[in-house]
């Protein structure tokens, strides 16, 4: 073997030993390039960027229950004519008086539904979609291992599309629970649940974009992902690669109604502070800043649009169109025209971002804001309150606090009074209903400006003034003599 082959296989040892791929070999000794050696074949190793997503999975299904609902069917009144009435009615010239309409009761078809729901204690309570099982009359939880049970509502929010719902049931596989804010752009992510009835399935995606809103809840900020979500995964589990929690799966975006290449969830961030205001408080304790206003990229471009040309001394952030009369945001000293960039020294890029901040705090929870006025950063502290401007907890009104059964007004009650809708008090006790001037056979016509049309109505507008700056009801209302009254029930304390 000649010097030129030793210093030739030299190399080939340095460069195996080192794993760099060369295309030629250089001989050190006549700085001449040699040509090219056999390839040789390394052995096959996994990729760094391989995740394995068995385990999460194996988990996180025994995680995720299958919920069917039922919505009874309501049963109405509806006036029927006899319909040889008309046609025989005085055949023979008797002049007999034409009959009345009669009443007959028409019960409406239960309706049923399903969708999914996460165990997050081994206690039995579990969460899932507020659409899922908001107007439900009865609800079955079927686990994994086909256990069922009976399960009954803890508290639910329409505003962020969460429910708390819970079993009577111990031991029970509960699912770890992480943080949506550590999921990054491209991350694999799982979604459980059971679309189309069937139980326990398990779809894989990446998380496709963070923060969007879609217009669907009052408060949002969906992780979005293109795992596949269809109808029945409403309340299920998006897990990451260690099948911790870090969504409730809740919409998808669809012209058909089936999916369509991307899935919406709700982060854990706001989930877990509404789950933990429904265990204890039965109602969200929701704090509110107090200001209007949108994107400011897109209020940039509204104002291009019209021919302006703003300088808000930054592209990103909330840019402040509205502050509330006597909010914490005007407390503090915000203004129109600012733009919020940090809270809690947290960045801030858009409207969702700052939702989703806030939706974590309490009303009395105080919180730094950074914002941009005139081109200057400025910081400010903030004492955030509720819908009510101010930092008491709310709780949710017991119906039976006011004191009085309703029933929708007979035929003859509107034919005596001239009236073609209301609520009759059929019963009243010791409550806020009476001590506001109302009593048995009162008929209440509307509340806070609304129609009562059914009992359905009465218990909204109970609950939309709880939620309300002023907690009262307003009633107009007929005395069984038919004199009109109105009256004032305070829901507060």
């Amino acid at each position: 073997m000649n010097k030129q082959t030793k210093t030739w296989m030299g190399a080939i040892a340095l460069v195996l030993g080192s794993s760099v791929m060369t295309a030629a070999v250089v001989n050190k000794k006549s700085q001449q390039t040699l040509p090219e050696p056999n390839p040789v074949v390394a052995p096959v190793t996994v990729p760094s960027a391989y995740v394995d997503l068995t385990n999460a999975a194996e988990s996180a299904v025994n995680s995720v229950v299958y919920i069917s609902v039922t919505i009874q069917g309501k049963t109405q009144k509806v006036q029927v004519q006899d319909p040889f009435e008309d046609f025989f009615g005085d055949f023979f010239g008797f002049g007999q008086r034409r009959q009345q309409p009669q009443q007959r009761e028409y019960k409406q078809p239960d309706r049923q539904g399903a969708g999914s729901g996460v165990i997050i204690s081994s206690d039995g309570y579990i969460v899932t979609n507020n659409h899922v099982v908001g107007q439900a009359d009865e609800i079955t939880v079927k686990l994994n291992d086909s256990r069922e049970f009976k399960g009954r509502i803890i508290g639910t929010d329409e505003t962020t599309d969460l429910a708390l719902v819970k079993i009577d049931a111990k031991n029970l596989p509960a699912i770890k629970i992480g943080n949506s804010d550590n999921l990054k752009l491209g991350q694999w992510v799982l979604a459980v649940g059971n679309p189309f009835n069937l139980t326990s399935t398990v779809t894989a995606g990446v998380v496709s974009a963070k923060a969007r809103r879609l217009g669907a809840n009052d408060i949002e900020s969906f992780i979005q992902t293109d795992a596949a979500i269809n109808a029945g995964n409403s309340g299920g589990a998006l897990v990451n690669e260690q099948g911790e929690l870090v969504g409730i799966n809740s919409m998808i975006y669809s012209q058909t109604g089936s999916y369509a290449g991307y899935g919406f969830a709700i982060p854990t961030t706001i989930m877990n502070k509404v789950v933990a205001d429904l265990k204890v408080y039965g109602t969200v304790q929701r704090a509110i800043l107090g200001v209007q206003g949108q994107d400011a990229d897109k209020y940039i471009d509204m104002e291009k649009s019209k021919g302006n040309n703003p300088d808000l001394g930054t592209v990103t952030g909330v840019y402040v169109a509205k502050v509330t009369d006597g909010s914490a945001a005007e407390e503090a000293g915000l203004e129109q025209g600012d733009v919020i960039t940090k809270m809690d020294n947290k960045e801030v890029t858009k409207m969702t971002e700052l939702q989703e901040q806030i939706a974590q705090h309490k009303p009395g929870d105080k919180v730094e804001v950074t914002y941009i006025r005139n081109k200057k950063t400025k910081t400010t502290s903030v004492t955030l309150r509720n819908a009510q401007g101010n930092t008491k907890v709310m709780t949710e009104v017991d119906l039976d606090q006011l004191g009085v059964n309703l029933k929708i007004v007979s035929e003859v009650e509107k034919q005596i009074f001239n009236i073609n809708y209301g609520l009759t008090i059929s019963a009243i006790r010791r409550g806020k209903m009476m001590d506001a001037g109302a009593s048995k056979g009162t008929i209440i016509l509307e509340v806070n400006d609304k129609k009562m049309l059914s009992v359905d109505d009465w218990e909204e507008a109970v609950k939309s003034a709880n939620q309300s700056s002023d907690r009262a009801l307003w009633i107009k209302a007929l005395k069984p003599s038919g004199r009109k009254v109105s009256f004032v029930v305070d829901l507060n304390e």
